[in-house]
């Protein structure tokens, strides 16, 4: 069992490397966060359903999960969109250190849908998280809306999470991840129309290096991460998955500075390292009471 889990974790480790180099991604493909997002869901969508049929999974599902999956694909849809919004406005070390916080997004969102109380040690690292996000914000004033819209997308993914441990116990996660990545396009297409992009030609007019770092984006980044990360929840609590998640700023930002020679000053390094400090103490104490009650 032991072994079970540490597989588990590390095959978390390396999906959360692989969503590192979508932040990467989203500076790299030249089209703006909301096309960009209905291309990566739209082809993503495309992988899954592949792989649904190959695997002969059933499509069928109840009204209640109808709901449930329109939900969660909305909240994936909008979380992408401020993703990559804030890389796009900000940059990628920006974007990914403010998603650090989505751990203690996580812990409040807990409490308040499971009704548990939060703890003191909790409270006090939240308070630390936030000491860090402002400076953060104290040494990038210019970036302030990236920091903001990083921040909105990283209690969306808090959120997705949280409610993802609880759909992903009633049906297979490649039906899951399908239904919430096609209910997340029909979104993003409805808003797209009302703008009245999505029928407009040059829409679809992408440079080539476009077109291939999205089938990356779709393919690996999104659906086979996807499916993963979903599947993993079965055996992960949801604050091990968004504790492993923080780890994602690291592996970015070493990306970002390695592949798009992208650096920060040093009072961003130490908000960062602060927020990133809270997060693995909090999960250590954590894991260490869990296992001195067993």
């Amino acid at each position: 069992m032991p072994n079970v889990k540490l597989s588990n974790l590390l095959h978390l480790h390396f999906i959360v490397f692989i969503w590192g180099f979508t932040a990467i991604l989203g500076e790299l493909i030249s089209i703006k966060a909301t096309p960009l997002v209905w291309f990566r869901m739209s082809i993503a969508s495309l992988f899954i359903l592949a792989y649904i049929l190959y695997k002969k999974l059933s499509l069928k599902i109840t009204f209640k999960q109808v709901v449930h999956y329109l939900i969660g694909g909305v909240i994936i849809a909008v979380h992408w969109i401020t993703f990559f919004y804030a890389i796009k406005i900000s940059n990628v070390s920006i974007a990914l250190a403010t998603m650090s916080t989505g751990a203690f997004f996580t812990v409040f969102i807990e409490a308040i849908i499971k009704k548990r109380r939060i703890k003191t040690l909790e409270f006090i690292f939240g308070i630390m998280a936030i000491i860090g996000l402002f400076i953060i914000y104290s040494s990038a004033i210019s970036l302030q809306w990236g920091i903001l819209f990083a921040l909105v997308s990283s209690f969306l993914s808090a959120l997705f999470s949280v409610l993802n441990a609880d759909f992903v116990k009633q049906e297979h996660p490649a039906v899951i991840s399908f239904y919430e990545i096609l209910f997340g396009v029909i979104a993003v297409s409805l808003y797209l129309f009302y703008e009245g992009k999505i029928f407009d030609p040059t829409f679809f007019q992408l440079q080539l290096t476009d077109w291939l770092w999205l089938l990356v984006l779709s393919s690996i980044c999104t659906a086979y991460a996807f499916i993963a990360s979903v599947d993993l929840l079965k055996v992960l609590t949801p604050f091990t998955v968004m504790l492993t998640i923080n780890l994602e700023p690291i592996y970015a930002i070493v990306l970002a500075f390695l592949i798009l020679n992208e650096s920060m000053p040093p009072l961003f390094y130490a908000g960062a390292i602060l927020i990133l400090t809270t997060v693995v103490a909090n999960g250590f104490l954590k894991m260490k009471k869990n296992k001195n009650k067993g």
